[in-house]
């Protein structure tokens, strides 16, 4: 795939995960980038978005504890999160936008345990 994620996994609550994804084969130039998630039964949902510039925004459920970076040269992007909540468990899956078309990774598992 173009976008390869990596870092998911089992926590309990109040831990720490690492998310990155990987758009190193995504051509051309990335604009937005940004991460959703899905949890069972439930429709996918904006996590956070990051623009080439540098500008953020967060769903209000994960701002203060999530933080989203990137790296125009590597064309990564990484969705760092904090005090995890069960209710945070879901598939996680980075999104790219180019002017071209969008790319979907395979999403990674973030489970949170109580």
């Amino acid at each position: 795939g173009y976008l390869v994620e990596s870092g998911g996994g089992l926590v309990q609550a109040g831990g720490s995960l690492r998310l990155s994804c990987d758009g190193s084969r995504v051509f051309p130039v990335i604009n937005t980038m940004a991460w959703y998630r899905q949890a069972p039964e439930k429709q996918r949902e904006l996590v956070a978005t990051v623009t080439r510039g540098g500008t953020t925004n967060y769903a209000d459920s994960v701002k203060g504890r999530f933080t989203i970076s990137r790296d125009n040269d590597k064309n990564t992007v990484d969705l760092q999160m904090n005090s995890l909540k069960p209710e945070d468990t879901a598939v996680y899956y980075c999104h790219a936008e180019t002017v071209i078309r969008d790319y979907w990774g395979q999403g990674t598992q973030v489970t949170v345990s109580s």
